[in-house]
């Protein structure tokens, strides 16, 4: 479980692929000496596990679902992606609660830069238009953010300057796909009017 709130950008070494998927290693830039292996980390959005690490990279294996159905499948050597680690019981929550399982992608259409702020409108799935409200939350590429205008086909965020400067976010142009994952809370609430309604 996380909570959207990105640590820090790191750069991808390497994306090879294996037998069942592929392998990614990436430079953290930094150490993180409460990540061992098995932990789970968050890679833009997808929740992944640390195979092999040292002070100063780790590394993933992916599976095939993984890179079908999320950004990964673009990323090359030199790719920035927004890393997170999970959260521990007790630690403050500072965005929402995410879980890192893409639900789908989302296209950015328009981006407005307003002095230091910027305005994104992205384009995805009515299935995931259900489940966004304005005001409620959306994580994209792991970014815990707030929806501002919701409609039909797509919606919009408002980026400060803070995360414009130290996420992926920053640095979109249109035509660019993002992963995103939908609130959990209202996955449920959509669950249960679609049970009461069977």
């Amino acid at each position: 479980m996380f909570t959207g709130i990105v640590e820090n950008l790191a750069t991808v070494q390497s994306v090879d692929a294996t037998q069942a998927g592929f392998r990614l290693k990436i430079d953290i830039g930094k150490t993180y000496d409460d990540v061992g292996i098995g932990d789970s980390i968050s890679i833009s959005g997808c929740c992944l596990t640390v195979v092999e690490m040292n002070q100063t990279y780790l590394m993933f294996d992916a599976g095939q679902e993984t890179w079908s159905r999320t950004t990964m499948r673009k990323l090359v050597t030199g790719s920035q992606v927004n890393v997170e680690r999970a959260i521990k019981v007790g630690d403050r929550l500072g965005g929402h609660y995410v879980t890192g399982h893409v639900d789908g992608l989302g296209t950015l259409t328009s981006r407005s830069d307003d002095a230091d702020w910027s305005n994104l409108t992205f384009e995805t799935s009515a299935n995931l238009m259900k489940q966004m409200a304005s005001k409620g939350s959306i994580t994209i590429d792991g970014v815990s953010l707030t929806l501002v205008n919701v409609n039909e086909s797509s919606f919009s965020v408002a980026l400060i300057p803070h995360t414009l400067a130290i996420t992926t976010l920053g640095s979109l142009q249109t035509g660019d796909t993002v992963n995103l994952e939908t609130d959990v809370l209202a996955k449920y609430v959509e669950r249960q009017l679609l049970w009461k309604m069977d």
